[in-house]
């Protein structure tokens, strides 16, 4: 076993393995992860899917300076059924939808807000049954048909095709997802860490990511 420790967003838990599968991988929610590198997680590298929390690590001497290495387009998600007959998101008002989104202070929970904002669809937000801690959470809800409808990241919604559809957004209220990746100053093995690092950031690492959905900057 790879004594190498990737804490990493979830929204990556399918690409990170193909531009690497040695290394120990801990996919979650950024803040969470984020936070338990403020008390000393041993982590050799931290992706998160917002540039928040690796840049407020960096303020706080707890990482190298952060690198942007991704971005990424939010969707909204149906079940493959679509027993709601949602097909924009301008349906999200209708009386008795029952939304599912990320939780305040988690990069996709944070993401949606600023969509809704900019759409002026801060109502629906009464219609939300649940507040997930990661974008994966959310993924899982609307294919188990807890949900009608969910907002995600492009990228999570092909492992998840046999479950779910993809409606489009619309590009006015698009936020600008950035994904950046720093070295903990606490890390146990620097040379693997800058190793994984040069890995994401090489042509097959893009390579890897473009295949995936992820825009590159």
């Amino acid at each position: 076993m790879s004594l190498l420790a990737i804490f990493a967003a979830a929204s990556l838990t399918a690409v990170f393995p193909a531009i690497d599968h040695a290394p120990r991988y801990q996919f979650g929610g950024s803040d969470q992860l984020a936070f338990q590198i403020e008390q000393g997680a041993p982590a050799d590298v931290y992706a998160s899917a917002s540039p928040k929390y690796a840049m407020q690590l960096h303020a706080r001497g707890l990482c190298s300076k952060p690198r942007v290495f991704a971005t990424n387009t939010l969707v909204l998600i149906v079940p493959r059924g679509n027993p709601a007959h949602i097909h924009s998101i301008y349906d999200l008002r209708r009386r008795g939808i029952k939304l599912v989104i990320g939780a305040k202070g988690v990069p996709i929970g944070d993401y949606t807000r600023t969509l809704l904002a900019k759409l002026r669809l801060g109502s629906v937000l009464s219609h939300v049954v649940s507040n997930e801690t990661d974008v994966k959470l959310v993924v899982a809800k609307i294919a188990l048909g807890e949900g009608d409808a969910g907002i995600v990241y492009r990228t999570d919604v092909r492992p998840a095709a046999r479950h779910v559809l993809q409606i489009a957004l619309p590009r006015a209220g698009q936020p600008t997802v950035k994904y950046e990746l720093c070295i903990p100053t606490r890390r146990q093995h620097p040379r693997l860490a800058a190793r994984f690092v040069r890995e994401v950031f090489s042509t097959r690492g893009r390579a890897a990511l473009e295949a995936a959905g992820f825009g590159l900057p």
